[in-house]
C-alpha cells in the first residue's frame, strides 16, 4: 500500500535524479566544463571603468598600416604590361614568412608592409635581370580573425575584413542559443603576458532592443566575444527577473524626442590611428653611377618601418578599403 509519505519521498527523488544525473531541462550541471565565466573573469570586468574611449558602432577606427605575416594572401604582378617578367600571382605567405617569386627567388616579406614588400621583390627582379620593372602587391585575403566562443550557434573563428562590431560577430555565428545568459557577455582583447587585461561588457539586449551603441564596440584583430551559458538561478529565476536591465548596462535610457536626430549620416569611419605609408619607387635604371653595362644601380628607398606616422592632414585623405582604410592603385600612388 502506497502511503502519502511515500509518494512525496518518490516525487522528491524523481525531481532531484536528473539534477544528480547533470542533465536536466534546466541545463544544470554540478561539473560545468565550458561556457562559464571564472571567478577571474568577473573579477577583472568587474574593474573596467565606465565610458571607455573605444571605437564603437557609429565611431568606428580603420587599423594602423598592415604588416605582412604568415598567412596573408597576396596578389603579385608587374604594372608594366610590356615587360617579360613574370611573377607567379596568387601566393599565400608560408609559415617561414616568404614568397616564392619563381626564377627571382624567395622573398621573406612577413613584419613587411605592403610597400616594403614591393620594394623587396623589385630588387629581387633586378639583380637578376638589370632591368627597372615595377611591382605591385595587393593584400586579397588577410589573416586577421575575430573569435565567437561560447553559447552561439556556430561558435568558431571568423575572417575580419575591418567593419564587424560585436552585433555582426554574433549574427555571423548564428545568434545567441536559448541557454545564453542575458548578462554574462563580453568581448576580451588579446593583451601581453603578465600585463593587465582588457575585458569589455556586452549589454546585448540593449544593443538589439534600443539601439544602444555602447557597447556594440568596433572589432579588432584577435578580439574574443564570449557568451557564458545560462546558470541555474537564472534559468530558474527568468520568468520572473529575465526582463530586467544587467548590472553593467545602462539602466537610463530615454526615448528621443525627434527620431530624426538620429547620427544616421554621419563618417562611420575615424582615421585618428591612420598611418600614411610613403610609396617606394623601383629602380631607377637611368640614375648615375651603374655598375652594370648600360644600366644602372637600383635606388630603393624602402620605408623605414621606425618612421613616426604623419598626420592625415598632411597627406592624401584615406579612402575605405583595407582594413588600414587605403585602396592600392599600385606604383600610381607616386
Amino acid at each position: 500500500m502506497t502511503t502519502p509519505h511515500h509518494k512525496t519521498f518518490v516525487g522528491i527523488h524523481l525531481i532531484l535524479l536528473p539534477l544528480l544525473a547533470g542533465c536536466s531541462v534546466l541545463g544544470f550541471a554540478p561539473y560545468p566544463v565550458a561556457h562559464v565565466m571564472t571567478d577571474d573573469t568577473k573579477a577583472v570586468l568587474a574593474q573596467t571603468p565606465g565610458n571607455l574611449d573605444v571605437p564603437r558602432e557609429l565611431s568606428k577606427e580603420v587599423q594602423v598600416a598592415h604588416y605582412l605575416q604568415p598567412g596573408d594572401e597576396l596578389l603579385i604582378e608587374t604594372t608594366d604590361g610590356d615587360s617579360t617578367v613574370r611573377l607567379p600571382a596568387d601566393q599565400r605567405i608560408l609559415a617561414d614568412g616568404s614568397v616564392d617569386l619563381g626564377a627571382y627567388g624567395r622573398v621573406v616579406v612577413a613584419g613587411k608592409t605592403l610597400e616594403q614588400a614591393e620594394a623587396l621583390m623589385q630588387r629581387a627582379v633586378f639583380e637578376l635581370t638589370r632591368e627597372s620593372t615595377p611591382v605591385n602587391v595587393r593584400l586579397i585575403a588577410p589573416i586577421h580573425r575575430y573569435y565567437v566562443i561560447g553559447e552561439v550557434n556556430s561558435p568558431g573563428a571568423y575572417a575580419l575584413t575591418g567593419h564587424e562590431t560585436v552585433l555582426d560577430a554574433i549574427m555571423e555565428a548564428g545568434g545567441l542559443t536559448a541557454r545564453a545568459s542575458a548578462c554574462d557577455l563580453l568581448l576580451a582583447r588579446p593583451t601581453e603576458p603578465s600585463s593587465c587585461r582588457v575585458t569589455l561588457p556586452v549589454c546585448y539586449r540593449s544593443i538589439t532592443q534600443l539601439g544602444d551603441t555602447t557597447t556594440n564596440y568596433h572589432l579588432k584583430p584577435g578580439d574574443r566575444i564570449f557568451v557564458s551559458r545560462q546558470s541555474l538561478c537564472e534559468e530558474l529565476t527568468g520568468p520572473l527577473l529575465g526582463s530586467k536591465t544587467c548590472d553593467r548596462c545602462c539602466k537610463r535610457q530615454v526615448a528621443c524626442c525627434d527620431p530624426r536626430i538620429a547620427p544616421t549620416n554621419l563618417p562611420n569611419f575615424v582615421a585618428s590611428m591612420f598611418e600614411t605609408i610613403v610609396p617606394v619607387d623601383p629602380p631607377d635604371v637611368d640614375a648615375p653611377g651603374s655598375d652594370a653595362p648600360g644600366s644602372n644601380a637600383p635606388a630603393l628607398t624602402p620605408q623605414d618601418s621606425g618612421q613616426p606616422p604623419q598626420d592625415p592632414a598632411d597627406g592624401p585623405t584615406p579612402t575605405p578599403g583595407r582594413l588600414d582604410g587605403e585602396l592600392d592603385f599600385g606604383m600610381q600612388l607616386r
